[in-house]
């Protein structure tokens, strides 16, 4: 894509008119609307991640008939220079132009748009031709030609811009005024000038912006690392990784853990809380109050008179030994996660310091957190209604820059919709203007319009409703919301199996098949995912009790060793899925998730491919954990890039099984006590030089 630079300082003429300016606005003939992407209007910019093409597209149209040169203009957000593209028409007055994105932070983009007289002039002239109108004609025309030519010289040489141009326009307009005589062979070879290439690329380079309309204000698009769309994570408890039972885990031992991470194929580790943990009303096994010696407590009730929100629990370690667990993890490509939960123990040095930061009751005493009838007695909420809202606001920036500063660049964010809305306004966009490799993840399972305004006021991705969606019907609904084109402009989803807080009764009832399923689900369905290990590669399953979905014996109330070689682990699996989602670039985006039909509603088929077409992955999932289920899978093969009556083949990368189909119908099986879902990867037949025939 070719680019050209652009600055607003050209003639009168030629400066965009804007709705402030009712004069001049008065002689701009051209309309923009409906430009996308755009979010609320503009007020929330649009998100992508480094290397994206961002492709913009517009509405433009005026009265008349007279041709328009629309184009496209982008620049890095702190450029004084714009660069700029023409845009293409397609159809209905609709106009599409792209730009790549090569740099995290923010971009400016916006449409501009004027009438082409020059086009317009070359448009008729063909016709007139075409239409056989006398010579006379034709050479008064040309002429009409030659001025507009000298025109844009003239201006070109006021801006003093590139003197060739001038010399070669000039040149040009001598050619379409000689022989005004009107001789036949003249009018011929004036007519063949006035199509030449060279003068309409050299017009289009210096062309007169006369009357130009500009979309005010410029949009932006918010360039993130590419773990903010492609990423899959595994929480771990760090108090757990101790291989001798009842030793508190250290980061060392976190350390030792990580190849074991590495293998199942993630490539960011989530820790829970890493903070000292206050001991006032600190709970006991399975959220008690009755706490015994030597009970740790919950990582979300922090701090104590050793540290708050920037301190480590000292069983934990030391910020060397943290140090070295981020350049370990590195080593092995994995990006260390923290949690971020804005809340604090009675023990918290803030409630000494900054006893205007809490609620207080009648009494004078600080309330506690409360989700009627629970009653949280370890935790003080925050007030962001506080008199020194600004001082709070200012001392929970610092929470994020103190650990970015130490190498963090990746954030789970605890409950982010019970803090003030116009506090993650403020601080994040604040945040990412000094550190813009930042991801924030947030976790907010409330209500859609909450989630949604979330992921506009900057969150990289988010929670979802996922573990909840079990049927067909469920899954093709939702996912078909999250992954409309609006929507992925500032929402992604993050698909996650399971939580310390979530073990879901499908979990609980659903067995081996149950987890694998749902794995699969969350690995494919969604380009960023993840699991809450080990409770499920090693498919804990039992609930606190019935009909609830906290685990019991939790890892938020105390330690649990795990036996990781465990043979009933789902440790390859996981692996194999894993792999599959990074050698098939098809998996790294949710822009392309396509539902296919079947005639069993057990059955959900769906497809994921490359914009380009070359790799295209298609997912069959038994949604019954229970029982076999069969049926015909009936595909769009446009979607998955197959011609009608071309054979093809799907290969399995859970169980390297293939199989040759051919057109749009193929019967399949799947038995969940064998394995609930294939994940075929779409091979074409192709033949060789040698004429070997082989799949692609």
């Amino acid at each position: 894509m070719s680019t050209t630079r652009y600055t607003h300082e050209r003639g009168q003429e030629s400066r965009p008119t804007r709705a402030s300016e009712p004069a001049r606005a008065g002689r701009g003939r051209v309309v923009i609307e409906d430009v996308t992407p755009q979010v609320d209007g503009g007020r929330f910019p649009a998100k992508r991640v480094v290397g994206d093409v961002v492709r913009v597209e517009a509405d433009v149209f005026a009265d008349g008939h007279e041709e328009l040169d629309v184009c496209l203009r982008f620049r890095k957000d702190g450029q004084p220079e714009w660069q700029s593209c023409r845009m293409a028409r397609l159809a209905n007055d609709r106009w599409a132009g792209e730009f790549r994105v090569e740099e995290l932070g923010r971009y400016e983009y916006t449409v501009a748009a004027w009438i082409d007289r020059f086009q317009t002039w070359r448009r008729d002239l063909a016709k007139r031709v075409a239409a056989g109108q006398p010579d006379s004609v034709i050479s008064a025309e040309l002429g009409t030609g030659a001025r507009l030519v000298r025109e844009a010289a003239e201006s070109a040489s006021a801006a003093a811009r590139r003197d060739r141009d001038v010399v070669t326009l000039n040149a040009f307009a001598d050619l379409l005024d000689a022989g005004i005589d009107g001789d036949e062979a003249d009018i011929d070879d004036r007519t063949e000038v006035a199509t030449t290439g060279k003068l309409q690329h050299t017009m289009q380079r210096v062309a007169l912006h006369r009357f130009e309309t500009e979309h005010q204000p410029p949009l932006t698009v918010v360039v993130e690392p590419r773990r903010a769309v492609f990423s899959a994570w595994y929480e771990m408890f760090p108090r757990s990784a101790a291989t001798e039972a009842g030793r508190h885990g250290t980061f060392r031992d976190v350390e030792e853990r990580l190849p074991y991470v590495a293998e199942l194929g993630f490539d960011v580790l989530y820790l829970p809380p890493i903070h000292p943990i206050g001991t006032t009303h600190r709970k006991g096994p399975n959220n008690t109050v009755q706490c015994d010696p030597g009970d740790p407590g919950s990582p979300w009730a922090i701090g104590t008179a050793a540290g708050g929100h920037r301190a480590i629990h000292p069983d934990l370690g030391t910020e060397e030994d943290f140090q070295r667990l981020l350049a370990a993890a590195r080593d092995l490509g994995i990006d260390v996660a923290l949690d971020i939960a804005f809340q604090a123990s009675p023990d918290h040095p803030w409630v000494d310091e900054h006893p205007e930061w809490f609620r207080h009751r009648a009494d004078g005493s600080i309330a506690c957190a409360e989700n009627p009838p629970k009653v949280y007695e370890d935790i003080y909420p925050l007030d962001f209604e506080s008199e020194d809202w600004e001082g709070l606001w200012t001392e929970l920036r610092e929470v994020f820059a103190f650990w970015l500063d130490h190498g963090v660049s990746m954030f789970r964010v605890d409950n982010p919709h019970t803090k003030s809305l116009a506090f993650w306004e403020w601080c994040i966009p604040d945040l990412k203007r000094e550190y813009p490799h930042a991801i924030f993840l947030s976790e907010a399972f409330t209500r859609p319009k909450v989630m949604h305004r979330l992921a506009k006021l900057g969150f990289s991705m988010s929670y979802t409703y996922f573990p909840w969606r079990n049927t067909g019907d469920e899954l093709r609904t939702y996912l078909t919301e999250l992954t409309k084109p609006d929507v992925l402009d500032y929402l992604r989803a993050s698909q996650w199996t399971n939580t310390p807080d979530i073990l879901t009764e499908y979990l609980q009832l659903g067995g081996r098949a149950a987890f694998v399923q749902r794995l699969v689900l969350a690995a494919t369905l969604g380009a960023c995912y993840g699991i809450y290990g080990p409770p499920f590669e090693l498919m804990e399953s039992r609930p606190l009790q019935e009909g609830s979905e906290e685990y019991r014996d939790s890892e938020k109330y105390e330690i649990r060793r795990w036996d990781l070689d465990d043979k009933r682990s789902l440790r390859h699996v996981i692996a194999r899925v894993n792999r599959a989602r990074r050698e098939n670039e098809a998996l790294h985006s949710d822009r392309r998730l396509y539902f296919h039909t079947t005639d069993n509603e057990a059955l959900l088929c769906y497809s994921k491919s490359t914009e380009s077409g070359d790799n295209a992955v298609l997912v069959v999932v038994n949604l019954d954990p229970h029982q076999p289920q069969a049926g015909w899978v009936h595909l769009d093969l446009d979607e998955i890039g197959v011609t009608p009556g071309q054979q093809f083949q799907v290969h399995d990368e859970i169980s390297n099984a293939r199989y040759l189909w051919q057109g749009s119908s193929n019967f399949v099986e799947l038995d969940p006590a064998v394995m609930p879902a294939h994940l075929f990867r779409i091979r074409k037949k192709v033949r060789s030089e040698s004429d070997f025939d082989y799949y692609l």
